[in-house]
């Protein structure tokens, strides 16, 4: 409800006229009103039914009569407490679609996601749903604050309009040219990578973001939209960085983008002279406190610097240092990364200028360039930096989980799991297939993240919560719910939930007694239109209960080692998301030695993440193929004790394995393969290979997991090689 105003409505309602009208409403019409007319807003209940009926209003139908109107003889009844979250004085009624899009953009930068998705659908409905990114920012809003309507049906049209939508701008806006010279250099591809004989152009994006598309509950026949919706990104993401304030957009210099063929030759003839290391870069937004450095900065580390040098182009901002000392108790991801790489570039004041970025990563000579950020962080990434082509071999890893869309991306770092060569045709990069999994995760060697163990701490009854204290049952998500017997967790952000996954989590609570649910507010706004959407399905089952009593909502938990350690002391099982898992938050799950239980049937990338990890922890059988399977493993896992003890038991094992260290924790076995792969792709580029699928072979040395002897060897040779380009830097520093 607009709460706000309905508090200034009440309060100007001096005949009590209103408060009237809303208590029929609530308590029905043969409901007494009594002497106290007053309408109590702080009232649970009461501002329980007033959603209810007014989300069972269809708003769409705006020519059609208001069921509750003749409740006002002044037209519209509920229009008047329709949630607004701005001025009192705010008027749409007058305004057109593209005027009422500008007002919602700008609630939206505001963070008041529920009044920007009530002004983006109105925007939508106003241009008669013409105004496609009025009416997808109106859906990605509604999927963002868990607004499905009645029984989720509102999600389900949501999806369907997201189908039509791209699948109509696909048919205007998408074609395949002719792949002439001039075309391979404007769009900085090798000589023999194209698409059907041409390259993809787009006249304009799609109004659908790439990672909207990634939460998304798609069919897996529709894959083809999410490849159009990256595809159209990428084929203007160079042309929009270029793009002044005034609508024209700056020319681009001639010998952009650089020659693929040129750098072939170059670099073909320096390997014929000496055997370098192949310098590679590594560009991002993302070099501070972000999740993809929490899972990603111990590969630094391990790199052999006979092998690999390696470069960092940051565009983002370090963390404050008030931040670096509170917030993370002073560890600075970003100053680990310097610590440990041959050369960190900080080139946040080329964040802007694409142009000069790519001219600085040529005068380094990178060979190969590996992208960071996807299509995340906007107006901090390096937009339209890769369709400059600053390097001739370039990689897509770690946090955009999809296809990039680029025909100037070759290849992405994936394994076969998650990306089966049956679904090739959904990317537009060759895949560079990892063995083991693709994810890189550091979990097993920071000593901010603590092991997972088999036995609880014991917990004094009535003992306030402490991490790494008491059994998940006893904490029972904060709640103070007693009798717990099993705890099922799911802290993904709100986007990455649906009604089919939450129906299964309903079904599994009502199979396994005594059992809750511990979720992640994110955002908050969306946690009443949850309980909403629980609250229906609840009764549709049975009539005398409601499954809110069982569910449970924790805050953001700033620090990430306490995030991590939650799952601990909070979790039994993990019920994964679907179509979009669980990334950082399923490692963080795991390691804390809380089996997940996901999905296998998505095609997506994103959506087989636990699908792979699952696999090489040896807990295949937590893996389920649909939604049904889904729910009667869980339900297994909260029943049967001796099963999901086994599982547990298993799952930590891994987590504790030393000497060798298990394959899906082991960094330095990751970064042997990476760098194996690496220059596998580096030989194919020198020698003219077109660019094709590499799948990195694990024998010999490699297929025996790292050691404690070998991890400090490593590590030491790492950190001796950064001593003496100190000592270089210093040496030419006193000579100058």
């Amino acid at each position: 409800m607009g709460e706000m105003y309905l508090k200034r409505a009440l309060a100007s309602d001096t005949g009590h006229a209103i408060a009237a009208k809303l208590k029929r409403l609530v308590y029905g019409e043969s409901g007494t009103v009594g002497s106290d007319i007053v309408l109590d807003l702080g009232n649970d209940f009461i501002k329980s039914q007033l959603r209810t009926i007014r989300d069972s209003v269809d708003m769409s139908k705006q020519n059609d009569r208001n069921p509750f109107e003749n409740e006002s003889s002044d037209g519209f009844f509920w229009d008047q407490f329709k949630e607004t979250g701005g001025d009192a004085n705010d008027n749409m009624t007058d305004k057109t679609p593209e005027d009422i899009y500008n007002t919602a953009t700008t609630y939206f930068n505001k963070k008041n996601l529920t009044y920007a998705s009530e002004l983006f659908e109105l925007s939508c409905q106003k241009s008669k749903s013409e105004l496609f990114p009025a009416c997808a920012n109106a859906i990605y809003l509604r999927t963002n604050l868990c607004d499905w309507g009645k029984q989720g049906e509102q999600y389900d049209k949501d999806m369907e309009h997201i189908k039509q939508i791209t699948q109509k701008e696909s048919d205007m806006y998408r074609s395949i040219v002719t792949a002439n010279d001039k075309l391979r250099k404007q769009n900085g591809l090798h000589d023999k990578i194209d698409y059907a004989g041409g390259i993809i152009h787009w006249k304009r994006s799609t109004s659908v973001h790439p990672h909207m598309m990634l939460g998304y509950l798609l069919n897996n026949s529709n894959l083809v939209l999410k490849r159009h919706v990256a595809e159209s990104m990428a084929s203007l993401d160079e042309i929009r960085a270029r793009l002044n304030d005034d609508g024209t957009i700056k020319e681009l210099p001639k010998y952009l983008p650089y020659s693929v063929e040129e750098m072939r030759v170059k670099f073909a003839q320096q390997a014929h002279v000496s055997q370098k290391p192949i310098k590679v870069g590594f560009v991002g937004s993302g070099f501070n406190s972000k999740a993809v450095m929490y899972l990603s900065q111990d590969m630094f580390r391990f790199f052999d610097p006979s092998l690999i040098e390696v470069h960092i182009f940051s565009t983002g901002q370090p963390d404050h240092p008030l931040f670096i000392q509170g917030i993370m108790r002073g560890v600075d991801w970003r100053q680990n990364v310097i610590d440990n790489v041959d050369y960190f570039h900080d080139v946040n004041h080329l964040q802007g200028n694409h142009i000069e970025l790519a001219k600085f990563i040529q005068k380094n000579e990178i060979m190969m360039l590996i992208e960071w950020d996807g299509y995340a962080r906007q107006g901090e990434r390096a937009a339209g930096l890769m369709a400059l082509r600053p390097c001739p071999v370039q990689i897509l890893h770690q946090e955009f989980l999809m296809t990039s869309g680029a025909q100037y991306i070759d290849y992405i770092i994936t394994d076969k799991v998650v990306s089966p060569i049956r679904i090739e045709d959904s990317y537009t990069e060759k895949f560079l297939y990892m063995p083991n999994h693709f994810f890189s995760k550091g979990h097993a060697l920071q000593n901010e993240v603590l092991p997972p163990s088999y036995d609880y701490v014991p917990k004094e009854k009535g003992a306030a919560f402490q991490l790494g204290i008491g059994t998940p049952q006893q904490n029972a998500c904060l709640s103070g719910q007693d009798n717990v017997a099993f705890v099922y967790c799911n802290f993904n952000k709100f986007l990455k939930h649906n009604p089919e996954t939450t129906r299964s989590w309903i079904r599994v609570l009502q199979e396994v007694p005594n059992s809750i649910m511990c979720l992640l507010e994110n955002p908050q706004a969306g946690v009443s239109n949850f309980r909403k959407f629980v609250e229906e399905i609840s009764r549709n089952a049975d009539s005398s209960s409601n499954m809110n009593d069982r569910i449970h909502f924790l805050k953001w938990e700033q620090n990430p080692f306490d995030h991590q350690r939650r799952s601990y002391s909070l979790c039994n099982a993990m019920l994964d998301s679907h179509p979009y898992n669980g990334h950082t938050t399923a490692q963080d799950a795991l390691y804390a030695g809380v089996p997940i239980v996901t999905r296998s049937d998505g095609d997506d990338m994103s959506s087989r993440v636990s699908t792979s990890a699952n696999k090489v922890l040896g807990l295949d059988e937590l893996n389920a193929d649909g939604v049904n399977d889904y729910g009667n493993i869980a339900a297994r896992l909260g029943n049967d004790e001796i099963w999901f003890n086994s599982i547990r038991k298993k799952l930590i094992d891994t987590c504790l394995q030393r000497n060798p260290m298990h394959p899906y924790w082991d960094v330095p076995r990751y970064v042997k393969n990476f760098e194996r792969g690496l220059t596998m792709a580096w030989e194919a580029f020198l020698h003219g290979h077109p660019t094709n699928h590499i799948e990195i072979p694990e024998d010999g040395e490699q297929n025996t997991g790292t050691f404690d002897a070998e991890l400090m060897a490593r590590e030491s040779k790492r950190k001796e090689m950064k001593r003496k380009q100190t000592e270089r830097s210093r040496t030419m520093s006193s000579e100058l």
